[in-house]
C-alpha cells in the first residue's frame, strides 16, 4: 500500500475536511441532530480578503498592485471557480431541503492556472508578468466537482461564469488598494 497522500504538505486539509464529515455524520446518528454537508469548491467574489492565499484573490490583488501572478508549477494543474453568490443560492437550498449530503458545491468549468492567470491579465493589466514557483508535491493536479447530485436533489446549479463574476470582484479589490495606498500616501 502507498500513504503518500496522507503524509503530504496539504494532507492535513484534506483529512480535516474528511474527518469533519465523519464526526458531523457521527453526531446526526448519535444525537439525531439534523445535519447538512456541503463540500464547497473555490469561491470568489467581492469583499474576499485580498491576501488569502487562494488562487484568484492573489493573481487579482497581483495584477493591481503591478506584480507578477505567481503561479506554481507548470500551470497545467485545473481548478474551477464558483462566484460567492452561486455558493450562498447553494447553502441555502440544501439547508431548505431535505437531504443530508454531501453535496458538491462549485462550478464544474475548469481552468488552468495558466488559463486564470491569462484571464486576470486581460481583465487588469495585459502587461502584466508571470513568475513560476515550485509546487508542492501533492498539489492536486485536478479539481473539478461532480454537481449531479445538487442538480437533481437541490434543484441547484452554478449561474455566474468567471467573466461576469471576475470584473465584481476586480473593481471592490481595486477600490481596496486604492484606499490602502493612499493610507499609506501613495498614489
Amino acid at each position: 500500500m502507498h500513504f503518500k497522500i496522507f503524509v503530504g504538505e496539504r494532507s492535513c486539509y484534506d483529512e480535516g475536511k474528511r474527518t469533519a464529515e465523519t464526526l458531523t455524520m457521527d453526531y446526526h446518528r448519535g444525537a439525531g441532530v439534523e445535519v447538512r454537508i456541503a463540500r464547497i469548491f473555490n469561491t470568489y467574489g467581492p469583499r474576499m480578503c485580498l491576501d488569502d492565499g487562494r488562487v484568484v484573490s492573489n493573481f487579482v490583488a497581483q495584477a493591481i498592485r503591478k506584480q507578477p501572478l505567481t503561479v506554481y508549477g507548470d500551470g497545467k494543474q485545473t481548478r474551477s471557480f464558483q462566484y460567492v453568490s452561486d455558493l450562498v443560492n447553494g447553502l441555502t437550498a440544501l439547508m431548505d431541503g431535505e437531504h443530508i449530503g454531501p453535496f458538491n458545491l462549485g462550478n464544474p468549468g475548469e481552468f488552468t492556472m495558466l488559463e486564470l492567470a491569462q484571464v486576470v491579465k486581460e481583465t487588469i493589466d495585459s502587461s502584466a508578468t508571470i513568475e513560476y514557483k515550485p509546487n508542492t508535491a501533492d498539489d492536486p493536479h485536478m479539481r473539478k466537482p461532480d454537481i449531479s447530485k445538487a442538480k437533481e436533489l437541490l434543484n441547484w446549479e452554478p449561474k455566474i461564469p468567471l467573466s461576469e463574476g471576475l470584473p465584481l470582484m476586480v473593481n471592490d479589490f481595486r477600490n481596496r488598494i486604492l484606499n490602502e495606498n493612499e493610507g499609506k500616501g501613495m498614489k
